[in-house]
C-alpha cells in the first residue's frame, strides 16, 4: 500500500514538473526526438528494444517490463540550433527595389529546453503500470527584425505536451506486450508580414487543441542476451481553434484539422560479452499525412488560408555500442542518419531542414544500487540547404525568395534515475561444513 501511494505521488509530481518546466520550452524542429539522455548518448540506437532503460517506453510501451521494482527518471535536453539563412543577391535586390529592407536573417534558431519524465511500478511478476510526460512536437524560430523574407515568416512557435499512462504485461519469459493512452495538448502561433516595409502590419495565426491517441508495443527475447522490440505511436488528430489576425483591425475566428503522424520504431540489442553490447534501430514517421491543411472560418466554414506542409515520410537509422567500463561506469556512442520529410520543393523559412547525420557519445554513472546519473551529447551535421520559394513550392505567394541555409545542432542531455524500492539481493548459499 505504501508503494502504491508513492507511485501515485510521483505520477503527479512528474506530470506537474514537466508542465511547469515546459511552459517556456522551445525546440528547433517540429518533431522532438530528444526524450532520453541515455538514448541520446548512442543516437537512439535500439531504443525500441529497451536500450534506453525506462525512457524506452516513449518509443515502445512493452519495454517497461524490463525495469523491475518502483522507478522514476527525469531527463532534460538542451538544444543549441544554428540556422543561418542567407538570401541570394537577386532576392535582396528585388526586395530593395520594392521598398523593403534587404537584409539577411542571421540565426533563426532558438535555444531549447526539452524535459521528459517517466515512472513505473511493478505490480507483480507479470504486470507493470507506468506514466510518461513528454513534449514530442514543437519548435520556435525568430529571424532578425525586418528581414528580407518577412512576408513568409516573422516568427513561429509550436508547443505540445503529452501524458501517456501505460500498462506492460510479461506474457512469457521471452514475450512482453504494452499499451498506452496518449493525451496531448498542442499550441501553435505563426507570424508573418503583410508587406516588405519595416513598418508593414503583420498576420498572426494562432490556435490550440487537445487530442487523444495510443501506443502499442512488444519485445522478444529469442536468445539470452538478445532483445528485439517493435513500438507504435498512433496519429493524433487535432482540431485547432483560434484566430487569424490580419493587421491591427481584422480578426477572424478560424479552425484547422491537423493530423500528426504515426511513428513505428524497430530496435535490436545484442550483448556480446559482460562488457560489450551493440544496438541498432530503424524509425519510420508517416509525415506524408501532413499535406495541405485548410484553415477555415469558424463562422462561415469557408477557407481563409492554408498550412501547406506537403511532407514526405521520414526515416531514421541508427547504430550504437555500450561498454561497461567498471561496475559503476558505462560508456556509449552511436551514429544516426535521418531522411528529412522536407524536400527542396517544399522547404520554407520556418523550418529549413534537410537530411542529417547524428554523432553521439554518452555515459551512465551508478552512484549506488538505487541512484544513477546519465549524460549524452550529440552533434547533428545538416546538409547545406537551399530555400526556393518560387512557383511550384506550396508556400509561394507572389514574391520569389531564394536563399541558402547552413543549419547544425548541438544537444546536451542529462538524466537522474532513482529506484524507490530496494533491489532484491541474491540469497547466499548455505554454508555446509563437513565434520
Amino acid at each position: 500500500m505504501r508503494d502504491s501511494r508513492k507511485f501515485l505521488a510521483w505520477t503527479a509530481i512528474c506530470s506537474v514538473s514537466l508542465i511547469v518546466a515546459a511552459t517556456d520550452a522551445r525546440a528547433g524542429s517540429f518533431a522532438i526526438r530528444e526524450q532520453s539522455a541515455t538514448g541520446q548518448g548512442m543516437s537512439f540506437a535500439g531504443v525500441g528494444a529497451g536500450s534506453a532503460g525506462l525512457s524506452s517506453m516513449f518509443w515502445n510501451p512493452a519495454t517497461i517490463t524490463m525495469s523491475p521494482g518502483f522507478r522514476f527518471e527525469g531527463h532534460a535536453s538542451v538544444i543549441f540550433p544554428d540556422a543561418k539563412i542567407n538570401p541570394d543577391l537577386p532576392t535582396l535586390g528585388l526586395v530593395g527595389a520594392l521598398g523593403g529592407t534587404p537584409v539577411g536573417s542571421g540565426n533563426i534558431g532558438q535555444t531549447a529546453l526539452v524535459p521528459a519524465t517517466y515512472a513505473s511500478y511493478q505490480v507483480s511478476d507479470r504486470l507493470w503500470l507506468g506514466v510518461s510526460v513528454n513534449s514530442p512536437y514543437g519548435f520556435i524560430t525568430k529571424p532578425d527584425q525586418n528581414w528580407a523574407g518577412q512576408t513568409y515568416g516573422r516568427s513561429s512557435r509550436a508547443f505540445s505536451i503529452n501524458v501517456t499512462p501505460t500498462i506492460g504485461y510479461r506474457v512469457t519469459d521471452w514475450l512482453s506486450i504494452g499499451v498506452g493512452l496518449q493525451v496531448q495538448y498542442l499550441d501553435v502561433t505563426l507570424k508573418r508580414a503583410l508587406g516588405l516595409s519595416p513598418l508593414a502590419p503583420g498576420a498572426i495565426l494562432e490556435g490550440d487543441a487537445y487530442g487523444v491517441g495510443y501506443t502499442l508495443g512488444l519485445t522478444l527475447t529469442p536468445f539470452e542476451g538478445t532483445e528485439i522490440g517493435l513500438g507504435f505511436r498512433s496519429s493524433i488528430r487535432h482540431q485547432l481553434e483560434g484566430n487569424l489576425q490580419m493587421g491591427p483591425a481584422t480578426i477572424v475566428p478560424v479552425k484547422a484539422n491537423v493530423n500528426l503522424p504515426e511513428v513505428l520504431t524497430f530496435g535490436i540489442s545484442q550483448r556480446l560479452s559482460p562488457q560489450w553490447k551493440v544496438m541498432a534501430g530503424v524509425e519510420w514517421t508517416n509525415w506524408s499525412r501532413l499535406n495541405i491543411v485548410p484553415v477555415t472560418s469558424a463562422v462561415t466554414g469557408t477557407a481563409v488560408t492554408a498550412l501547406p506542409f506537403s511532407y514526405r515520410d521520414g526515416w531514421f537509422f541508427s547504430v550504437g555500442a555500450e561498454y561497461q567500463m567498471t561496475e559503476q561506469l558505462a560508456l556509449r556512442a552511436g551514429l544516426g542518419y535521418e531522411l528529412s520529410p522536407i524536400t527542396d520543393r517544399t522547404r520554407d523559412v520556418r523550418i529549413p531542414d534537410n537530411d542529417r547525420l547524428w554523432a553521439s557519445i554518452g555515459a551512465t554513472y551508478q552512484w549506488n544500487e538505487q541512484l544513477s546519473f546519465d549524460i549524452g551529447y550529440t552533434h547533428i551535421f545538416v546538409k547545406d540547404t537551399d530555400i526556393r520559394l518560387v512557383p511550384g513550392n506550396p508556400q509561394f505567394s507572389a514574391l520569389p525568395f531564394v536563399a541558402e541555409a547552413k543549419p547544425s545542432v548541438d544537444i546536451v542531455s542529462l538524466a537522474l534515475k532513482y529506484r524507490w524500492d530496494e533491489p532484491a539481493r541474491p540469497i547466499p548459499a548455505p554454508i555446509v561444513r563437513k565434520y
